[in-house]
């Protein structure tokens, strides 16, 4: 065999070149966690649209969203709540910068676990997919830990709010589903694939949104849709499935708004618990209202 430097080796065939290829890149894609519990549970801890500026001191309707993301984490910090590891779901930065993801990743630097990404609308992708690894937090699309995986997916339109999932990412699920059949399952995505009753909010849904759950309706085993993007709560069971959206470490958003319309609640976060058995609980935090409190005379940004 003919050494490849620092990479892979080439075997003699093309078919067994590609093969160790596709493995390594798979390798990549993918994590094993061991819970910390010895009755397998484990909790993780997700944070959603961060909304963060790459200069210090930028504010998001009146917040600084730095400064909303450290009182989040040291909150977290103070409550002492044992996670495993962090999911964060997309719209870490507001203005697309290389140094609004360093600054993301020198707050996340208080925890000790391990943090993963997706690309929201707000976010540059293939910036993130390109630097976050170097930045110390994971790349990897494919997490798996007990009796459980999570697939974190990429609905991302570039400089568009509203969310498409294209065929190669519902491949990339149905992969991992076929892979595991045995694993219970949590997809993870920036993008609500349901309407919340705001108007405005709304028309940025997951607009294929009936392709992923046509997709996810075929595996019994896929037990929660996680994701971000509205800045509300959500939380309700559709055919099995528990579909769930939480609070923005940043700005709110009213329910049941036709127009944008900011929220007094304080920036939140969000845990969940995951037993053996396919079970979820799940609570949601927040720092104490008027701490953090946006422009109400904005009407949009």
């Amino acid at each position: 065999m003919t050494a490849l430097p620092g990479k892979v080796n080439l075997a003699k065939s093309d078919r067994g070149f590609f093969l160790i290829i596709k493995m390594q890149q798979f390798d990549q894609d993918r994590v094993f966690l061991k819970p910390d519990r010895e009755d397998g549970a484990f909790s993780v801890l997700q944070i959603t649209d961060t909304h963060l500026f790459g200069k210090p001191g930028s504010t998001l309707v009146g917040i600084d969203t730095r400064k909303s993301l450290q009182a989040v984490v040291a909150a977290v910090k103070d409550q002492g709540i044992p996670f495993d590891f962090v999911v964060t779901t997309g719209d870490l930065s507001q203005d697309y910068t290389l140094e609004s993801y360093v600054a993301f990743r020198d707050i996340m630097r208080a925890f000790s676990e391990p943090v993963f990404f997706l690309p929201g609308n707000h976010d540059d992708g293939p910036l993130m997919y390109r630097e976050m690894a170097g930045l110390g937090i994971s790349a990897a699309r494919n997490i798996i830990i007990g009796k459980w995986q999570f697939v974190l997916l990429n609905t991302q339109v570039y400089n568009n709010p509203m969310g498409w999932i294209l065929p190669e990412q519902l491949a990339y699920l149905e992969g991992c589903l076929e892979e595991h059949p045995d694993l219970y399952t949590a997809v993870c995505l920036h993008h609500n694939p349901f309407e919340v009753k705001c108007l405005w909010l709304d028309a940025h849904v997951l607009k294929n949104r009936d392709d992923l759950i046509s997709l996810v309706s075929r595996y019994p085993r896929v037990r929660l849709v996680l994701c971000g993007h509205v800045h509300q709560e959500h939380d309700f069971i559709q055919n099995g499935v528990r579909y769930i959206s939480s609070p923005s470490t940043s700005i709110q958003f009213a329910p049941l708004c036709d127009r944008f319309t900011l929220d007094a609640l304080g920036p939140g976060w969000r845990y969940l618990k995951f037993t053996p058995d396919g079970g979820i609980s799940t609570t949601v935090h927040r720092l104490a209202g008027g701490e953090f409190l946006p422009d109400f005379t904005v009407g949009g940004y």
